[in-house]
């Protein structure tokens, strides 16, 4: 299969006031055509930053610190402004985490979807708002005819989320990245919208980038996960494999902290600690410090990738 998305020991860094936070750090990962790669960790893990970093629109405060991003045979971090313009919203689209934010508070939600499908679908102007309409139609919006002369602030969270995802899947984008994409809907729509992205991952192939904090999501509907811990990669695996014999300390605590239908509330459990403060100095395995299976050795740098099989991956000195 050919990489739609190549991520190579990519590093950046936020400069502040007080001090120099060190987001990401050797990131690698690739998502294929009409593959669907999950992005799971705590909130703080770096998943948002590594998805606006591949969009390339960083703070003005982050800094690249290495490695590449290839989108095709596009390079994100050397492309200029024009050619990012040309991709985002035809061939690569984003579901933004904060719908509110990122829809514009005074333009009909119509008239939004409207503005990418004239910027990228090549269509006469006659037919955009009856594409506009089946857009909101496709993500179960009712009465979309309505709903498309609605202002955001009209619409609940929800139904502005649905808005956000009627407008990334709106050209039939190469790569989707998925930032949340389910926050603020109920269960059924989030089946519906989660449906949505997997259908047009096998039937356009369409590659997927979702990053979720719901290991059952993801499990769910991921092909491949990967697990990030505070700026880190830790663990890259085919779903079911990953699922059933994770390897590395952090990636078996995220899965005995995830409810299922049989949990108890006594038999819940959390992570120790907290995640490291990332303008410090840290050991090679920012883990360390609240992991129960850390060595000496654990301490030594470089950090190395262990195979444990063709296709999964661990980076962990005493990996289970």
């Amino acid at each position: 299969m050919t990489a739609q998305l190549t991520i190579e020991d990519f590093s950046l860094v936020f400069r502040t006031r007080h001090g120099t936070v060190r987001a990401l750090e050797d990131v690698s990962l690739s998502v294929e055509r009409g593959e669907i790669v999950g992005v799971v960790g705590e909130s703080g893990s770096g998943k948002s930053v590594l998805a606006y970093a591949v969009m390339g629109l960083q703070d003005a405060a982050a800094r690249v610190q290495g490695g590449r991003i290839l989108f095709g045979g596009l390079d994100m971090l050397g492309a200029g402004e024009q050619a990012l313009a040309d991709v985002r919203g035809r061939e690569l689209a984003m579901i933004f985490q904060s719908p509110r934010t990122a829809l514009n508070p005074i333009r009909k939600v119509g008239a939004q979807i409207e503005d990418i499908l004239r910027e990228h679908a090549n269509l006469p102007s006659r037919e955009l708002r009856k594409h506009a309409i089946a857009a909101l139609a496709r993500v179960r919006i009712p009465d979309p005819e309505r709903r498309y002369n609605a202002y955001p602030f009209e619409l609940s969270g929800g139904m502005c989320q649905r808005v956000m995802i009627a407008m990334a899947l709106a050209c039939s984008p190469f790569l989707l990245i998925a930032d949340e994409p389910t926050t603020g809907l109920d269960v059924t729509t989030q089946a519906v919208i989660m449906d949505l992205i997997r259908d047009m991952s096998r039937d356009q192939r369409m590659s997927t980038l979702l990053i979720t904090h719901d290991l059952g999501l993801a499990g769910e509907y991921c092909d491949r996960i990967a697990v990030m811990h505070a700026g880190h990669m830790v663990e890259i695996a085919p779903v079911e494999e990953l699922l059933s014999r994770p390897a590395h300390p952090y990636t078996r605590q995220l899965l005995a902290a995830t409810p299922t239908p049989r949990s108890t509330v006594e038999g819940l459990v959390s992570i120790p600690g907290q995640l490291p403060d990332l303008r410090r100095d840290l050991p090679p395995c920012r883990f360390s410090a609240r992991c129960e299976r850390h060595v000496a050795l654990c301490d030594e740098a470089p950090l190395p990738w262990t195979s444990l099989s063709a296709t999964h991956l661990v980076r962990c000195r005493v990996p289970l």
